[in-house]
């Protein structure tokens, strides 16, 4: 999908207030955060490339955290939406 802020996909399908925008930069992928409850998120947050979310992922494993970032910033779920337009 895609809006006046970019291509983005539901992380959750039946959270419609949530949505992970994707762009390409360079040869890498990256990811912003967008919610519509809470907007400073978009302003306070940037956009994250692709390699930093999966060494947060691996900094959460290490940790013991339940949480799995992989599972909300879908590299493959992004290189589609990408590639299709």
């Amino acid at each position: 999908m895609k809006d006046q802020l970019g291509h983005y996909y539901y992380p959750a399908p039946n959270d419609k207030k949530t949505r992970v925008y994707v762009r390409r930069n360079a040869d890498d992928v990256e990811f912003r955060l967008w919610r519509a409850d809470n907007e400073q998120v978009w302003d306070q947050h940037g956009w994250v490339p692709y390699e930093a979310i999966k060494q947060a992922a691996e900094m959460y494993k290490e940790m013991g955290r339940d949480a799995d970032p992989m599972l909300f910033y879908d590299i493959s779920v992004a290189k589609v939406l990408l590639n299709e337009n």
